[in-house]
């Protein structure tokens, strides 16, 4: 291509802010950050390390618990981080426990939602419904494997500016984008409170998946979403294939993602087999249609030989039927592993959740079914999603909007980028 074009949102908020007064959350305080925090205290370096153990390991943020630090320091974080981080503003617990939504306020108002679910080991029962369901985007792997997973499903966007028309996060349009911290943080709150969260001794006793797939689109915050991949990788220890980032396709952003040191999970939101109707549902189509959206997935698997998950919402009588299963199945059978020629891309379908005052309707589990067969059909692999958390708002947006939070509307911005800004960074 000649030129790119990259998606963006308006009136945001830094990604990584330039000066502790301008802090969003401790976790925006990299080790480099916090040694010039403790030389501004006049403490000595390891200090830092010491604080940095504090936030990564132990998922602390209060000062006055980080008992090696002298008390003087301690009061003189605790001043400094007075007014940052996030605050718990409500919590519920879905699916006998093996769910559990949380909506947390940001700094200077709105607030952003992450979702916790527990899935047991391989063949020693399933959440609630019985239906066995891999976690979100984990292409690599549809079980849940040998030793259970504890996946956390992270927001980087207060609201998102995509527009596609069955999200209840797109419903409200777009407030701003979170910083590095405020993304990590929403791990750091989870893995704290994790232990008492378990719904039984076969439920993991960490985080073990974190995916990018909550409100917002990660990739129009690129910053803060690569920002939050190193720390989560680096600092707190997660590994590469335990984290999933999730796009609706924004293309450059998805050239980037091949070049990155940390080769992340792909996930496409995808949801539509042809450019007519993917325009209707996901507006950013119409900017980088699918077969520019296909030819960018292939740079990122031949780079990271990652297979991809593309995610479908299965609307009642607008995109589930077998016709459209089987040409999903064809579109996708041609991106396939360099070197084996396996298979590189995995339809993961999920039947809507319906939203409050939406326009669509799930389908039957026969139809989900009907569609999931046509996709096996041409011989892509294929599996069915259960709904996890349905009366707990666990669709991305509900619990946010039934908390009185909802965002500006605003519209989608496409606009024109310079070929010297081709790489999509920011």
């Amino acid at each position: 291509m000649s030129e790119q074009r990259e998606a963006t949102a308006p009136a945001t908020a830094p990604a990584v802010p330039s000066s502790p007064e301008r802090l969003h959350s401790p976790y925006d305080l990299d080790l480099a950050g916090l040694e010039r925090l403790v030389d501004e205290a006049g403490e000595p370096s390891y200090r830092a390390r010491q604080v940095a153990r504090w936030l990564d390991k132990r998922f602390v943020t209060d000062p006055s618990v980080m008992s090696d630090l002298p008390a003087g320091f301690r009061d003189w974080l605790a001043d400094r981080w007075d007014g940052t981080g996030l605050t718990e503003l409500h919590h519920q617990r879905g699916d006998d426990g093996w769910t559990h939504k949380f909506l947390y306020g940001l700094p200077g108002g709105d607030a952003v939602e992450t979702v916790l679910m527990f899935y047991p080991p391989a063949g020693r029962g399933a959440p609630a419904d019985g239906t066995p369901a891999p976690a979100l985007g984990e292409a690599d792997d549809a079980t849940t494997g040998a030793k259970g997973r504890a996946t956390v499903c992270i927001s980087t966007q207060a609201g998102c500016a995509m527009g596609c028309t069955f999200c209840a996060t797109g419903q409200f349009g777009f407030t701003r984008n979170l910083s590095v911290g405020e993304v990590v943080q929403q791990v750091a709150m989870v893995s704290a409170a994790l232990p008492g969260l378990r719904p039984g001794p076969d439920a993991p006793d960490h985080i073990t998946n974190v995916v990018f797939m909550g409100m917002g689109e990660p990739f129009a915050n690129p910053a803060a979403t690569w920002g939050a991949v190193h720390r989560l990788h680096d600092g707190i220890g997660l590994g590469a294939r335990g984290i999933t980032v999730s796009t609706v396709g924004l293309v450059p952003q998805i050239r980037r993602a091949a070049t990155e040191p940390i080769a992340v999970n792909l996930a496409v939101s995808i949801h539509a087999p042809d450019d007519e109707l993917r325009d209707r549902l996901v507006p950013v189509n119409r900017t980088w249609p699918i077969a520019e959206l296909l030819d960018a997935v292939e740079t990122y698997v031949a780079a990271t030989r990652r297979r991809v998950s593309f995610e479908y919402a299965l609307l009642a009588g607008v995109n589930d039927s077998p016709a459209q299963g089987e040409a999903l199945g064809r579109l996708l059978t041609g991106l396939r592993m360099p070197g084996t020629g396996g298979h590189a891309a995995h339809v993961n379908a999920i039947p809507f959740n319906p939203t409050p005052g939406g326009d669509f309707d799930a389908p039957s589990r026969s139809a989900a079914r009907r569609f999931a067969d046509a996709v096996a059909s041409t011989g892509m692999p294929v599996s069915i999603r259960a709904n996890r958390g349905v009366g707990i708002d666990a669709a991305c947006g509900q619990l946010r909007t039934a908390a009185g939070r909802p965002g500006r509307k605003v519209a989608v911005e496409l606009r024109q980028r310079p070929t010297a800004l081709a790489d999509g960074r920011a």
